[in-house]
């Protein structure tokens, strides 16, 4: 009996002693093999554009030598994506982008999976929303816009690249309802996520687009689109985002932060967690990324994990007071 009890035991330790160096052998030589990123919509959009610049600095700065090729996963606002990474759980091989949506899409009830259900690894900007409209547009100020709306909420269509109840959507209510607009559920709100949104601008299908500032640079450089307003609490960036005004110089007192982060898949192994929380660290420090940032307008925000999880708690409760304010809260 004793015997057995031994042999047991032995098999046990041998088990665990196999296992630990198992782990010390992975952390030890991760990563290997390809990474995937992924930004959770289509090609052309400030996922797209965020993830691809962190992927190409982490390459370019030589502090990633594996293979780190884009995967866009669009769908339900980033719905389809976070269900991808729960199917995923324990992988130490996902990296995504993510931004309110995360958190709006659980709020408002499109999906059931929450930031709670990722691992973040790192806050890295903060971009401004911006109201945009064709060349031609009769709107020349987005007081005009409101006005409009006030009058008749359908007479406006606004379009956005998030689903209905998600950031591009919330960030244009938030400012109608500042304004005094009335009846915020009436107003026509189409969702482009498959990055299309400036296209269906461009061609008439939409008069409005509410979107990213660093979405929407080489359309407003070129003058085939026009700014009506940025929604941060002062004027951003260099070039024609300074001459773009903000929703507060024109007498509407409300401001809108797209903050942008990383996340891992729901239990990401603690050495994978270790690696690229370090790894990052170093990336917002090269000056391939500070190029990147002025290049994009992008305002640097940098926190790591721990800030960034007491982040997302914080602004998880400040998104659940706006929707509730305007009927949309569903979880």
């Amino acid at each position: 009996m004793k015997t057995k009890k031994s042999i047991i035991l032995g098999l046990f330790l041998l088990l665990t002693l196999t296992l630990i160096f198992s782990g010390l052998s992975l952390a030890k030589e991760y990563p290997r093999g390809t990474m995937e990123f992924i930004a959770p919509a289509g090609a052309g959009g400030g996922w797209d554009l965020t993830i691809r610049t962190v992927g190409k600095v982490l390459k370019d700065s030589k502090l990633v030598t594996v293979p780190m090729p884009i995967t866009n996963r669009p769908g339900g606002g980033g719905g389809v994506n976070l269900a991808y990474l729960n199917g995923s759980k324990g992988s130490d091989r996902i990296i995504s982008v993510y931004s309110p949506p995360l958190i709006l899409i659980n709020l408002n009830g499109s999906t059931n999976y929450s930031y709670r259900d990722t691992t973040p690894l790192a806050r890295l900007i903060t971009d401004y929303g911006v109201f945009v409209v064709a060349k031609n547009s009769k709107y020349n100020t987005i007081k005009e816009v409101m006005d409009a709306l006030k009058k008749d909420p359908k007479s406006v269509k606004i379009g956005g690249t998030s689903s209905v109840g998600s950031m591009d959507h919330i960030q244009f209510l938030l400012i109608a309802k500042a304004a005094g607009v009335k009846n915020l559920k009436d107003i026509d709100y189409i969702s482009f996520q498959g990055g299309s949104g400036p296209a269906q601008l461009l061609g008439g299908h939409i008069d409005l687009l509410s979107t990213g500032l660093g979405d929407v640079k080489a359309l407003l450089d070129s003058g085939n689109l026009r700014a009506l307003a940025q929604t941060g609490s002062k004027r951003v960036g260099k070039g024609v985002f300074a001459t773009i005004p903000t929703v507060k110089e024109q007498g509407i007192e409300a401001t809108f932060e797209n903050w942008r982060g990383l996340f891992g898949a729901p239990g990401m192994p603690e050495y994978a967690q270790k690696y690229w929380r370090e790894t990052i660290a170093k990336m917002v420090k090269t000056p391939e990324w500070q190029e990147a940032c002025v290049r994009n307008n992008w305002t640097q925000s940098y926190a790591d994990a721990d800030e960034f999880k007491a982040f997302l708690d914080k602004v998880n409760q400040e998104y659940k007071s706006i929707l509730k304010e305007i009927g949309m809260l569903k979880q």
